[in-house]
């Protein structure tokens, strides 16, 4: 296979997945989120996807990754091996909750020692 073949393949391929999630995985762009592919070897069958935007820090993240990874591979015959993460797994077991080491924040709540304006009650 010359390499113009072998790109054309791979365009297509990449074509072929980022198609996969549009439809398979629309609630991602609708709650706000976004995936992209980061890595695509035709030849191995893998790919790498990543999700961002809103994806980054929702509850549900895990499992859509999971979802991901076992229908793609039934889906695309040309892949092999999913790799999809948030970026928020914080490298690795280190006890971070998967919040990359981020402490959460509610409305009204600040970090900081400044009193701000004080409730009139």
């Amino acid at each position: 296979m010359s390499e113009t073949e072998a790109r054309r393949g791979e365009d297509e391929l990449r074509e072929e997945v980022s198609n996969f999630l549009r439809r398979n995985f629309p609630q991602i762009q609708m709650h706000g989120g976004s995936s992209s592919i980061t890595h695509l070897d035709a030849e191995s069958g893998e790919v790498s996807v990543q999700l961002g935007g809103a994806c980054s820090g929702c509850g549900i993240s895990p499992m859509t990754i999971q979802a991901i990874k076992a229908r793609m591979t039934q889906e695309i015959p040309e892949i092999n091996q999913v790799n999809a993460d948030t970026g928020m797994e914080g490298g690795g077991m280190g006890g971070e909750g998967g919040m990359g080491g981020m402490e959460p924040s509610f409305p009204g709540e600040t970090t900081e020692d400044d009193e701000g304006p004080q409730a009139p009650f």
